[in-house]
């Protein structure tokens, strides 16, 4: 693709920066990227070969970015809830505070709440965008973001996040997020954009075995995620039946833990549930230990599966302070994502930023350099999103839009 002079009868726009990111590697000033108007990649050459009419800039040049996890139903929490609480009392407040409030038999003041929360959703996609991400895998347990998507420029994979603590009413919570999926399909069948919905687990302490199975048939070779081990509670709930997440429970009218004792971490218990084909996205990860690491990736390999770990580490250090085991990430060759999680999680819906947590811890400089971490936040997400075809690297024939990243304070934006 490198190498050849630039034909100057035809239109192109041409882009030069500090250092150009491919998608694989980090290229420095001397190569310049050419696309057509229209955004499609043509070609990278040398600078001498380019011609005139070089547009540049600082910082670097990259394929637009993608955010593999986040909630922008949950946008209207930002700054609701403080940093530090820990996962569980994180939790309790999300579900208590999610709701558009006051009640709607209140009229006027419940409509002026629905309307705020469309508004932060509103400003959150627009954010989204103008920090040059292209494509999201965004949680929803509504179609609240439907109406907004369907006029987004960025590519949705929308997870229908599904709940049920028993097995007897697992037929019953699956029909309803069926329908939540269809509101989707609905909404956006004139997108302009591509876009793909599936249902998928929330997390192993709060899905039934029952659900889990139905889960599995419905979402065949299809791309789903779930929460995985953010919190020691969640192997102690399945372990034992006890720990913090009981008082979670409590909010929804369960007393004591609906889930089957395994004796088992949580993701030892759960992940066998999959065997249909499917591409996981394991969110978080924060506790995750190396053997249990080695079970997921021998059990995927055997089983059909395609494991994806995502990192949202701002989302980590907003709730916990933690980050997960990135380095053992690396040393298992584990395939890796990155994501913002939501406004109620984070102080922005930024890649750059999340970049930025990795990058700058100085444990993490030699396992992880900033060209690998370039390549989670571009082919790696384009991948395990399946829209590898379109987005995540300068690819002659691509249009995986262009975004600037200045690693001075930090930022990105979108420039084409």
């Amino acid at each position: 693709m490198k190498g050849s002079k630039v034909k100057t009868a035809m239109a192109y726009k041409k882009f030069q920066s500090d250092q150009l990111f491919t998608g694989y590697e980090l290229l420095d000033a001397k190569h310049v990227l050419v696309t057509h108007e229209d955004g499609q990649i043509e070609d990278i050459v040398l600078v001498s070969d380019a011609g005139d009419d070089i547009q540049k800039f600082k910082g670097i040049l990259c394929p637009g970015l993608i955010n593999c996890h986040c909630h922008l139903e949950l946008s209207h929490l930002k700054n609701v809830i403080p940093p530090g609480t820990g996962l569980i009392e994180f939790l309790c407040s999300v579900v208590t505070k999610r709701e558009a409030s006051p009640n709607p038999s209140e009229g006027g003041a419940y409509e002026k709440s629905v309307k705020k929360k469309r508004q932060a959703i509103i400003n959150a996609e627009k954010e989204l965008y103008e920090n040059g991400i292209v494509a999201v895998g965004d949680i929803g347990n509504t179609a609240d973001t439907a109406e907004v998507k369907s006029k987004s420029k960025i590519y949705w994979q929308n997870f229908v996040e599904v709940l049920s603590f028993t097995d007897e009413k697992a037929e019953e919570n699956i029909a309803h997020y069926k329908q939540v999926l269809q509101s989707f399909e609905n909404s956006l069948q004139s997108s302009a954009v591509s876009h793909r919905s599936s249902l998928v687990p929330h997390a192993p302490y709060s899905i039934s075995p029952r659900t889990f199975k139905l889960i599995n048939e419905l979402t065949k070779d299809q791309v789903i995620s779930i929460h995985n081990q953010e919190h020691p509670a969640e192997d102690e709930l399945y372990k034992t039946g006890g720990g913090d997440y009981l008082k979670l429970f409590k909010i929804f009218g369960v007393n004591q833990s609906p889930f089957p004792i395994t004796g088992k971490s949580s993701i030892r218990s759960c992940l066998p549930y999959f065997n249909n084909g499917q591409t996981i996205l394991l969110i978080h990860n924060t506790y995750m230990p190396e053997e249990d690491i080695l079970f997921a990736n021998d059990y995927a390999n055997k089983n059909g599966l395609t494991l994806i770990y995502c990192l949202c580490p701002n989302a980590n250090l907003y709730i916990e302070n933690k980050l997960p085991p990135i380095e053992l990430f690396i040393k298992h060759n584990c395939k890796l994502v990155l994501g913002t999680d939501s406004y109620s999680s984070n102080w922005q819906l930024s890649i750059a930023k999340e970049i930025q947590a990795i990058t700058a811890m100085a444990r993490f400089e030699t396992v992880a350099p900033l060209e690998q971490v370039l390549q989670w936040a571009t082919i790696n997400g384009a991948k395990a999103l399946k829209w590898d075809d379109e987005l995540g690297s300068f690819e002659k024939r691509k249009k995986p839009g262009i975004s600037l990243l200045n690693t001075n304070n930090w930022t990105s934006k979108k420039l084409a």
